[in-house]
This record gives structure tokens, C-alpha cells and sequence, in this order.
């Protein structure tokens, strides 16, 4: 939609509602909310939503402030995906996932013996894949927003400039990680000496990082100043990112993935994202079978859920992967058919092994830091958004002289098929690394309708755990009637099928759901807090409730 099509739907809509001022339009969306990992993002989208703005001119904003406050997972040097659902009734989404340069080679990590060399593709300049967050976030905005890059990116502008508080949960992120920073020069000047809670973050470099694509646009960042700082800081390590990489990237914009579950629709993110294939695919296996009678926490449910995310990361890890490259069989995999089929020789009285369960037959008809944030206005546009560097800081590189961190998101491809990434997730030949193509995600920004209308807009950080962490959010509140809130903080559980443990958080379940999945004989692993989800919900009689993940400390609000 252009620029002059939106403000034109925008006015149509005002018009009606000042002639037909008890429309029930009018009650469909009263308010408008943004969801963010950070409070100043937050703020920013919701003064863009104020001001007239739609909710992509609100999640634009929102990101490029979080690319300055939340330098863990928020970034100019990442990637990501957007899923945008128009009030005309258009659902698109946006892959601005990083690439991998030219140069790159599918034994790029290996050593002379062909074993993955620890560290080569998490830490360091080589690390790195060809940023694609700049480039998503101007599409997006060109193409269905209504304010200009001046007026989106003044807040993250000014923020950088003038500095902001730095909370006790980031300084002790940096503090994790300072021995890595201190490696890099330009690391080193901003994280290297750490930074106390309460201490004013004022980031000069990277201000005029985003001054140049205020005034340039995407030239402002993939070309001229910004790309030489790029390059330069490439040849300080062993990095491979040129000025022809970075000139030749551009964001896609692809269909959104559909699924139904019960009387509810979603879209969600296509290939390069694992994300919504496996979401659909999970919730096609779920839909067959009585969760609201087994119950949040119960033995059974968890054993259920269980066996099909086991099913699910097998088929994950054998077909999915840049759909340019690859054939991914994604409408096999969504389908209600493969579902029921992959779940034939399930017994809910006994465990599966995942060495006995292997891929399914897909083409028998021929990670863990992100970021999410979620947007609504008041006319009926909603945006979901996940974004990342990959690891927590990326590869722990800030650009010197620009400001911003770079990815490691390199390590996102089978580095050695059959080996473990950082995640413990394993690919194969679908997800090698060849120069150009997107690396496999999970990220899984999402929007649920509800007899046709936006009903959640959601999606989490957690690497190879959002998948299940976005799925219990959906399940929690259709399925076993909690709140918003309540869905979105309660504990969850995870499998991936390698390696094969139920990973649960800290006060999942009780001792007597423990003792019975143990007997079955299911290993279990207690684990750290994982996901931050962010989301919105639109009621039928159009208020709107948000909500921001208790693992984190972020910001929901509505107006």
C-alpha cells in the first residue's frame, strides 16, 4: 500500500465514522498499543500512534529505538522479520533476514580435518552475516507507512545523542560479556570498562549512524559512510563483508504462512523462518486431540505436546531452509494430513526415543537473543515484529566509528550438517551455507484472527525455544482460558528432539507430573527463564489488552 493509499483509507474511515458516529466500526478498534522490550521504544510507538501515525510507522520507530536501548537483541546490524495485517484486509510479511557474504563457503568453519572450529562462527568479524534489519525497517515504512524516515527516526536519533539510563538487567548483560568485548576496539570503547545500572549511555557514533539513513536512507547505511566503517572493521578481523555485499542486499517481501486451529486463523513467517511452518505444523498435530480436559501443567498434556514438538524439530531440521535456495515442501508441512500421518505411531502411554523418530516423508508428492514487538492502531492495522543479532550482543563486534553491534547470525546455517549450533538445534544440507542465501530462523512473529478479525498479535526471542514458547502463549489462553498475562508469564516447557529432553523452567508442573513423564521415561532438565514474549489482544467488542513479558523489562501500553 502507498503512502497515498494509506492516508486515503485513513481519511474514508473518518469520514464514515463522523457520519456514522454509533457504527459498530467504531468499537472495533477504540485504541490503539505497542509491546516492546524496552519502555522507550514503547513510548516511541505509541507518540507515532498519537500523532497520527499507523502502526507500521509505530513498529518502524519502535525497532530503530530498540537497535539504542536494547543493544542485546535490538539492532541496525541484524535481521528480522515483520508480518503485517492491513485494515483493507492485506496480510504480507517482510524478510529482512541477513545473508551470507559473497566470499562465504560451506566449510568456511572447519578445520583441516573437517571438525566445526569452536567460536568461528559466534564471536568475531567473520562471524558475521550481511545486516538486513535498515533495509526491512525502510521498506516497510515506504511502502505501507504514512510518516517519513525524519519523523520515525527522530526518536532514536535523540536518544542516542542525548543518552538513557541504563538498567540493572543491561549492565549485567555487559558485565557477562565484557571479556569478549574487550577483544574489539570499537567494543571496547563503549562496553569495555562496563557500564554501572543508572549510568547515562550517550552513544555519539552511533546518533550519526542514523542520521546518515534519516538524510540517505538505505544509501545512508549500505553505501558511503556507514558501509567503509563496515568494511574497515571487517579487515580488522577476518571478516568478509564488502561494499558489493552490502550494496546488493535487499529486503523480500513474501506471502505469510496460513494455518487454522479450532475457529481461529493465523499467519505467521515463511521460509527463511522454521517459525510458522512448524507453528501450523504444531498446532495441526495439537488440534486432533482434548488439551483443555488434560489441563495447563498435567502429565498428559505436557507428554502430548511433547511427542509432537519432537516430530516437528526432526522435520525442521531436514527440510527447512532459505526457500530461494532450497525446496522447502512448506504446504506438506502445514498440512492436516502430514500432521495426522507423523502422529500415527504416538501411544500416550509411553515415551518415544528421539533416535527411533527421524523425518517424516515431505516431498513424498515430489537464537537465543532476539527480540519481539507487537503494534496496533486504531484503525485495524496490526504488525508483529521479531528481530535479532542472534546471540546475546551478536558477535560482540560494535562497528568502530558507527556505534552498532553486528550479528552472529552465521552460525544460524549447518556450520557441519548433523552438528549442534549454539542452540543445540541441527541442520542439514537444506540450511548449508552458500554466499547469498538466508540462514534457517525460528523466529515466529505472528497475528491470530478470530471470525476474521486481528484477536493476538505476538511472537518471542528464545532461538530454537520460540517456536514452543509462541505456541503455549496461543494454547494457554484458547485452550486452557487464562488471561493475557497470565498466559504470556506462567512457565513453559520445551523439546526440540535433539538432544532428547523435556526442558522445563523453573516451577514448571509439580512432582507428581515429574514422577509420572519419569516413569514413562522422558528425561527432564530444569533450565534458566526462556522467551520474552510481547503481544497484544484485541477483544470482539474492540478493547485492547497488552502485556510484556515478566522474564524481561519491558513496556506495554494502550491509549
Amino acid at each position: 500500500m502507498s503512502k497515498a493509499r494509506s492516508q486515503s483509507t485513513t481519511l474514508l474511515i473518518l469520514i464514515f465514522l463522523f457520519i456514522h458516529p454509533f457504527c459498530s466500526c467504531a468499537q472495533e478498534y477504540r485504541n490503539g498499543a505497542v509491546s516492546s522490550a524496552h519502555k522507550l521504544a514503547t513510548e516511541a510507538g505509541i507518540s507515532v500512534l498519537k500523532n497520527g501515525g499507523n502502526a507500521v510507522d509505530a513498529a518502524v520507530a519502535a525497532g530503530f529505538v530498540l537497535a539504542v536501548v536494547y543493544p542485546q537483541a535490538g539492532n541496525l546490524g541484524g535481521g528480522g522479520f515483520m508480518v503485517i495485517h492491513l485494515n483493507d484486509g492485506t496480510n504480507t510479511s517482510i524478510d529482512y533476514r541477513e545473508k551470507a557474504p559473497g566470499a562465504s563457503h560451506r566449510n568456511m568453519y572447519l578445520d583441516g580435518e573437517g571438525n566445526v572450529i569452536p567460536g568461528l562462527s559466534t564471536v568475531g568479524q567473520l562471524a558475521a552475516g550481511v545486516p538486513g534489519s535498515v533495509a526491512g525497517m525502510l521498506f516497510a515504512l515506504e511502502r505501507y507507512g504514512t510518516m517519513s524516515r525524519e519523523e520515525i527516526l527522530k526518536f532514536a536519533i535523540d536518544i542516542a545523542d542525548t543518552g538513557f539510563a541504563v538498567e540493572e538487567k543491561l549492565s549485567q548483560a555487559i558485565e557477562s560479556y565484557r571479556s569478549d568485548f574487550n577483544i574489539f576496539e570499537g567494543s571496547r570503547e563503549i562496553f569495555g570498562s562496563g557500564v554501572l545500572p543508572g549510568t547515562l549511555l550517550v552513544q555519539k557514533d552511533l546518533a550519526n549512524t542514523l542520521r546518515r539513513i534519516s538524510d540517505l536512507g538505505k544509501d545512508g547505511f549500505y553505501d558511503g559512510e556507514t558501509a567503509e566503517l563496515i568494511v574497515e572493521e571487517m579487515k580488522r578481523g577476518n571478516g568478509i563483508i564488502t561494499r558489493d555485499d552490502l550494496r546488493a542486499y535487499e529486503p523480500k517481501e513474501r506471502e505469510v504462512m496460513k494455518g487454522s486451529y479450532k475457529d481461529y486463523e493465523l499467519i505467521s513467517m515463511g521460509p527463511p523462518s522454521s517459525g510458522g511452518i512448524s507453528l501450523i505444523y504444531l498446532l495441526n498435530i495439537l488440534e486432533n486431540y482434548d488439551l483443555r480436559s488434560m489441563g495447563y501443567g498435567s502429565a498428559e498434556a505436557v507428554q502430548l505436546m511433547t511427542e509432537a514438538m519432537r516430530r516437528v524439530y526432526a522435520d525442521r531440521s531436514e527440510f527447512m531452509g532459505d526457500a530461494d535456495f532450497v525446496n522447502v515442501p512448506w504446504d506438506i508441512l502445514t498440512s492436516k494430513v502430514y500432521a495426522e500421518r507423523r502422529m500415527q505411531d504416538y501411544s500416550p502411554n509411553a515415551s518415544s526415543k528421539s533416535s527411533d523418530v527421524m523425518h517424516g516423508e515431505a516431498y513424498y508428492r515430489e537464537s537465543d537473543q532476539t527480540t519481539h514487538y507487537s503494534v496496533a492502531d486504531g484503525f485495524g492495522n496490526v504488525v508483529s515484529t521479531t528481530t535479532t543479532l542472534n546471540d546475546v550482543f551478536g558477535n560482540r563486534v560494535v562497528v568502530k566509528g558507527a556505534g552498532f553491534l553486528l550479528n552472529n547470525e552465521m552460525d544460524d546455517f549447518s556450520s557441519k550438517p548433523g552438528v549442534p549450533n549454539i542452540y543445540g538445534l541441527v541442520g542439514n544440507e537444506a540450511n548449508a551455507i552458500e554466499p547469498g542465501k538466508r540462514m534457517l530462523s525460528s523466529m515466529t512473529p505472528t497475528i491470530v484472527f478470530r471470525k476474521g478479525k486481528p484477536f493476538l498479535v505476538l511472537g518471542s526471542p528464545g532461538g530454537g525455544r520460540i517456536i514452543t514458547t509462541v505456541l503455549q502463549t496461543f494454547i494457554n489462553i484458547t485452550e486452557f482460558g487464562m488471561s493475557l498475562s497470565s498466559a504470556i508469564d506462567s512457565p513453559r516447557f520445551h523439546h526440540q528432539w535433539l538432544p532428547d529432553e523435556i526442558q522445563f523452567e523453573k516451577n514448571y508442573g509439580n512432582e507428581e507430573m515429574r514422577r509420572h513423564l519419569d516413569q514413562m521415561g522422558y528425561i527432564i532438565k530444569d533450565v534458566g527463564e526462556f522467551g520474552k514474549v510481547d503481544a497484544i489482544m484485541i477483544e470482539e467488542d474492540g478493547s485492547v489488552k497488552a502485556h510484556t513479558d515478566r522474564r524481561g523489562y519491558g513496556s506495554a501500553v494502550v491509549f
